[in-house]
């Protein structure tokens, strides 16, 4: 099971974003789909809470709208980056409002929620409950300045609020009123135990990711799970679930995503029990895929809310209706993406839109750059100068160039895949062959610890040396001897497939082309559609869904050597990858500059217009 963070939808996604939760799961998805493993791939835009309704209100259109607005964009952008789910949907279907009801209903029976009350930041300006990630001051723990309502970035810890030295709004600056409010709370205290027992049993994580999340349960809190808000998921209690004031909270929603898209997967496959397979069964391992500011979410929330459903908190109780929910195998956070050295920031003009990049360079040379210089296991910084050397050094000098050479040279002399001849073979031919078919078993290795950025060094790695096989071999001065010349050429283009194969999860659309080039037929590297449906419970509501049928050719464990088909037509090959001009470097700096004023103008503008406001 790959579980894809939930991308918010209050704006188009950034490289930051896909380099922390896209480009990572479609690389893992599509190598256990070349194993041969059943992969079910599902996540979602995320709808709620206050930060949609604070950008809804700055358009002027309903939270509804600005949500159908962005789901729409950002499905787009994901597709087009070839990301495989199997589904990808949203959280304001009425599925999706079934299982968390059903989430909240049970572990509420269990006793892992309950009501008390707790104190609110409301706007004095609009008396709208503001959200807590917009409102920053000083950490009461570190005392570093700009430590959000939710979290200190800093120094890692959880925070209310109220707790903050000196609050203000990030919207229009003022200081927000505290009011006691009525509120349902997650009792995590009761959930730590089990908890801390669940983490003590993982294997293989990340460092600094499983050191944070023991880090989390030091001094645990109940956090409150809804809020005073008209934007969300209705409370499943009696006199809450009509008030039009009260909503489940989106923390708490959103990471049921996971399990409620499964369930709508299920559905729309006319299998409904189908998604028990990667919920129920024990032995389906479950695979999270984010950025490292939402680890607290996925190590600690979403555990804790699995522990109070499956009764296995110091409270005890039962599983509901849906059964014994299968606990994450690993959380595989990424570190944060900085742009040219600044951090990613929408609002000040500090961004690479998805659909931006992908308008202007090739999708494979971006998800190449992701993989290799991502943030893996610590903050990297995107650089126009270093994203157009690695296409026009690695992509297109090495590797597109190697592929053409060898399918030039297979066209020229023999308009088909040649035959290779024992008799003809030396020990630099099988040593070729045998480094590329071991390169299966070195990356397949590095793949399944998450290790991608060697795994796709130790791919090229490969590469380099079938270049090195050919200028070594010099096939274009082989004139009387056809057998030597189709034994070399079939042994290079047999470690050209082999690094396809082992390419093929990085560099899905170029994978294709390589496999047609070589001779191959049909769908090598399956990609992602869009697909406009109804909501499965409520037919008016319609929105666009990204799913696929990832069959992967005629092969069944295509992560292995496939014997290239002798006889197999060649045809004048067509570059696979070109040369970005070294001129595209200046002239994005030039565009980023241009763009960051602009918004440092607009911000300006509008936030003398909100003090302006209040002082009337």
């Amino acid at each position: 099971m790959v579980n894809v963070a939930w991308p918010y939808a209050n704006g188009p996604r950034h490289i930051g974003h896909v380099a922390g939760f896209g480009v990572p799961s479609d690389v893992y998805a599509r190598y256990e789909r070349m194993k041969g493993n059943d992969v079910l791939m599902v996540s979602g835009t995320d709808e709620h809470g206050t930060p949609i309704l604070v950008e809804a209100d700055k358009e002027g259109v309903t939270a509804q709208e600005l949500a159908d607005r962005y789901n729409r964009v950002i499905v787009n952008d994901l597709c087009n980056l070839g990301l495989s789910y199997d589904l990808f949907t949203r959280t304001t279907t009425k599925n999706h409002e079934h299982v968390v009801q059903e989430l909240f209903r049970q572990c509420l029976k269990n006793g892992y929620i309950y009501k008390d009350t707790q104190k609110v930041a409301i706007s004095p300006s609009t008396g709208r409950t503001l959200p807590d990630r917009y409102i920053e001051g000083e950490c009461p723990i570190c005392h570093t300045q700009g430590a959000r309502g939710d979290q200190c970035d800093a120094c890692g810890n959880e925070l209310d609020p109220d707790e903050l030295i000196n609050p203000v709004s990030k919207i229009n600056g003022e200081t927000p009123i505290f009011q006691d409010s009525e509120h349902y709370f997650l009792d995590l205290p009761a959930l730590k135990e089990a908890n801390e027992q669940w983490l003590e049993g993982r294997t293989g994580w990340r460092t600094g990711v499983i050191n944070f999340s023991r880090g989390l349960m030091k001094d645990v809190k109940p956090r409150a799970i809804t809020r005073d808000i008209d934007w969300g998921i209705p409370i499943p209690v009696p006199g809450w679930i009509d008030n039009p004031n009260k909503r489940l909270y989106v923390w708490f929603d959103a990471v049921i995503g996971y399990l409620s898209a499964s369930i709508e997967w299920a559905r729309r496959k006319g299998d409904p029990e189908l998604w028990r397979e990667w919920w129920n069964d024990p032995s389906t391992p479950g695979y999270y895929f984010l950025g490292k500011d939402n680890i607290t979410f996925h190590s600690q929330i979403w555990p804790s809310e699995i522990l109070a459903y499956n009764g296995e908190g110091d409270k005890g109780g039962e599983p509901g209706e849906l059964g014994k929910l299968n606990m994450p195998e690993q959380v595989v956070a990424s570190e944060f993406m900085t742009m040219e050295g600044r951090k990613f920031s929408s609002s000040r003009g500090i961004v690479i839109y998805v659909k931006d990049i992908l308008a202007k360079y090739p999708v494979d040379a971006v998800r190449y750059y992701i993989s290799v210089a991502g943030p893996e296991n610590s903050d990297s910084d995107f650089t126009w100068s270093e994203f157009v050397r690695h296409n026009n050094e690695e992509l297109a000098a090495s590797w597109g160039n190697l592929v053409n050479r060898v399918a030039n040279l297979m066209h020229k002399n023999f308009g088909e895949v040649p035959a290779m001849f024992e008799s003809e073979m030396t020990e630099q031919d099988q040593a070729l062959l045998d480094e590329a078919a071991d390169a299966f078993d070195t990356v397949g290795a590095l793949l399944d610890q998450h290790h991608q950025k060697n795994a796709l060094n130790e791919a090229m790695r490969l590469v380099g040396d079938i270049n090195k096989y050919i200028s070594a071999t010099e096939p274009w001065k082989i004139k009387d001897n056809p057998k030597r010349l189709g034994t070399v050429l079939h042994v290079a283009a047999q470690a050209v497939s082999d690094a396809n194969h082992l390419l093929a999860p990085f560099l899905p659309h170029s994978a294709q082309l390589v496999w047609e080039a070589l001779g191959g037929k049909g769908t090598f590297s399956p990609m992602p559609r869009i697909e406009e449906v109804s909501d499965l419970d409520d037919p008016n509501f319609q929105y666009p869904i990204i799913t696929g049928d990832y069959v992967l050719g005629d092969t069944v464990h295509p992560w292995r050597r496939e014997p290239l088909e002798v006889g197999a037509p060649i045809a004048k090959p067509k570059p696979i990858f070109e040369k970005i001009p070294q001129e595209a470097v200046q002239e994005e700096l030039d565009s980023f500059t241009e763009q960051l004023e602009a918004r440092k103008k607009a911000e300006a503008d509008r936030l003398a217009a909100e003090k302006a406001k209040l002082n009337q």
